[in-house]
């Protein structure tokens, strides 16, 4: 979900309706010949480079300095990510480079939206190009891909996991696409990662086991207990939270990049720290599993983040938040740490929490669950939806659509940062 209208296909008409009033909007008159050459003349604005380094200075700081000087990794194993890292800086330019041909091509195919959160103002007028999220959904592919070369030997225990993980990442990129196109309802869109995590579920060969916490011990009577096939339904329910909880926890410029690049950061953080405080093989090869597909995660978010920062030049689409999703759900269940990825998503949890009674129908849903634009103002105003940046503007007042956003992925780092002390005091109570 975004801050936008979509223009509806089927509004275009080659003939005007007589009984049409003058003052109908312009969308609902234009052929598809007109909508053609506005693609052809249409200029994206430049993409905000200054926002993204210093968002990128903030994210990538700590995690740079605890790889490359606090801990000791081993050196085959620091190649293996410097490489991934290189390979990620190659696909941050090309997915900048490519975002604004791809937004001429989707233009061309009448794919856009006007932007609900500045409605009544010359820039709630503008036709922003929509679906962009398949740019960085390819790209990233294609680094992943590429990445295989220079890790992966045909013997690789993790080769079949990866690729496997990149199938489901790939089928969920194609689902949420085909959702952007053809408006999925909400019931069918909350069940289509069951089907993208198939290829996962069906390849995982991993531990079903879970460590029960020390305080529960004497109780259960177990300190390990295999789960069995409950442990893989247990995968497949995660996969689909996070992947719709990013979804559903949008309506801003820049907040469904913005919350992924946040959590895309701490679970980087947080896979160094667990390789340099370990001595086990097989542990550091799971954390830098999953550090093989954050680091592209992250560039290629990075870059679109660049065109979709407050004010946006086009929308992601569900094509990204299902794709982002789905990512760092894969990288949670094989690098074994679902557990911190849920603390990481906690302001999702709430958000999901809030949105329950709307989402089941026991409270009427509205088509875009987002806070009321006052043109007076210039400002946000909370509506009665359970969502988090409606309770946010409810509690806080009214704000700017920018400083909204900052707000809640400032949010976001604190609930990232809560999760990383939690783990510090818990340490050897807990498990």
């Amino acid at each position: 979900m975004a801050a936008r209208k979509r223009a509806s296909t089927m509004s275009v008409s080659n003939k005007s309706d007589p009984a049409e009033p003058k003052s109908a909007p312009l969308e609902q008159k234009m052929t598809r010949k007109t909508v053609a050459a506005s693609g052809e003349e249409f200029r994206l604005a430049p993409p905000k480079l200054g926002v993204i380094f210093v968002i990128a200075t903030l994210l990538c700081s700590l995690y740079l300095y605890l790889l490359c000087f606090h801990y000791k990794v081993e050196v085959e194993l620091k190649r293996s990510i410097l490489i991934n890292a290189g390979l990620s800086l190659v696909g941050f330019f090309v997915t900048l480079k490519m975002i604004p041909v791809a937004a001429r091509y989707v233009l061309r195919r009448n794919m856009f939206g006007f932007d609900i959160n500045k409605r009544g103002t010359p820039q709630g007028d503008i036709k922003v190009p929509e679906s962009l999220g398949i740019v960085v959904g390819v790209v990233f592919l294609i680094v992943a891909i590429i990445f295989q070369y220079f890790n992966f030997t045909e013997d690789s225990n993790w080769l079949v996991e990866y690729n496997a993980a990149l199938a489901s990442i790939c089928f969920m990129i194609l689902l949420g696409f085909v959702d952007d196109v053809l408006d999925v309802p909400w019931r069918v869109k909350l069940v289509l990662p069951t089907f993208a995590t198939l290829p996962l579920l069906m390849a995982y060969a991993g531990h079903t086991t879970i460590v029960i916490p020390k305080p529960l011990v004497a109780f259960i009577g177990l300190e390990v207990l295999d789960l069995g096939r409950i442990y893989k339904l247990y995968m497949g329910l995660l996969a689909v939270f996070c992947t719709n909880s990013i979804n559903i926890h949008a309506g801003l410029n820049g907040l469904e990049i913005g919350q992924t690049v946040v959590i895309a950061a701490a679970i980087l953080i947080h896979n160094v720290m667990q390789i340099g405080s370990s001595t086990d093989p097989e542990y550091h090869q799971a954390h830098a599993f999953s550090i093989f597909l954050t680091q592209p995660l992250m560039a290629t978010s990075l870059a679109m983040l660049a065109y979709n920062w407050y004010p946006s030049s086009v929308f992601v689409g569900d094509t990204y938040t299902v794709f982002a999703g789905m990512t760092m759900a894969v990288v949670g269940i094989l690098g074994h740490f679902s557990e911190t990825l849920l603390i990481f998503f906690l302001p999702q949890v709430l958000n999901f929490l809030l949105s329950l009674p709307q989402l089941a129908g026991i409270v009427k849903c509205p088509r875009h669950r987002l806070p009321r634009y006052d043109t007076a103002t210039g400002l946000l105003t909370g509506t009665k939806d359970g969502t988090l940046v409606n309770v946010y503007l409810r509690l806080f007042g009214p704000k700017s659509e920018k400083s909204l956003c900052i707000h809640l992925l400032v949010f976001q780092a604190l609930a990232c940062a809560f999760c990383f002390i939690l783990r510090h005091f818990l340490a050897g109570w807990y498990k």
